[in-house]
């Protein structure tokens, strides 16, 4: 299969025309200053990075909502949490609402309780848009997607943090639901993407946080 139309290829392409900003790009105001969170009300303070990195265990049920996903769907999260109890709690739900957005395209569904749980605005847009293209193309998922270089920012008023990192997706494929056939894929630097995503406090709920707003930077040269 055409490496230009594999499943992750797609789902980027349709979400960068409907949603997403390319952190990197000259015209965008976003990029000129590094120390904004786009989308939410401004710090002054520089990202912190996590501190050493261990792979982060995935709950299957935190919140009550259940992550599980199947055993040839590895999402790894390569980072350790900051010490900031409010940044690690963004963090962490960033990380669920990646394991969310991929439990969708394995139930083939963006009505499940995950997506909207850890979703809201145009994050839940994006991952709506993520989950469709993997639908319309009879595509589920397969093999591990790493995520590491991880930092956090609080906006001043602490209702939203920044989480950034990387993404590789090189050993991470589509396959086929009719034939069960692997769409593998030869590496290239299209597999390293850079998002920075806006977790914002659920007013109401202990400690949830949900994805308003997504930025990715695809073959980002800061991930290779």
């Amino acid at each position: 299969m055409n490496r230009r139309t594999t499943p992750v290829a797609i789902a980027l392409t349709a979400t960068a025309a409907l949603l997403l900003t390319g952190c990197g790009s000259g015209g965008d105001d976003s990029a000129k200053d590094e120390n904004k969170i786009a989308g939410a009300d401004q710090g002054t303070a520089k990202p912190k990075k996590s501190n050493g990195s261990s792979a982060a265990p995935a709950e299957d049920k935190p919140d009550g909502v259940d992550l599980s996903l199947p055993k040839d769907v590895q999402l790894v999260f390569d980072w350790t949490k900051p010490n900031d109890k409010d940044e690690a709690a963004a963090m962490d739900d960033a990380a669920n609402f990646m394991r969310a957005i991929y439990r969708g395209v394995v139930k083939r569904t963006t009505q499940d309780a995950a997506v909207t749980a850890y979703s809201t605005g145009d994050g839940l847009h994006y991952a709506k848009v993520q989950i469709n293209e993997w639908i319309k193309g009879g595509w589920t998922a397969t093999g591990t997607r790493r995520h590491y270089q991880a930092t956090t920012r609080s906006a001043p008023n602490g209702n939203s943090v920044e989480v950034a990192f990387c993404a590789d997706t090189g050993k991470f494929y589509g396959k086929e639901v009719k034939t069960g056939k692997v769409l593998k894929t030869k590496p290239s630097r299209k597999d390293f993407g850079y998002y920075k995503i806006v977790m914002s406090r659920f007013p109401t709920g202990k400690g949830l946080w949900q994805a308003s707003k997504v930025f990715v930077e695809t073959g980002a040269e800061k991930c290779q």
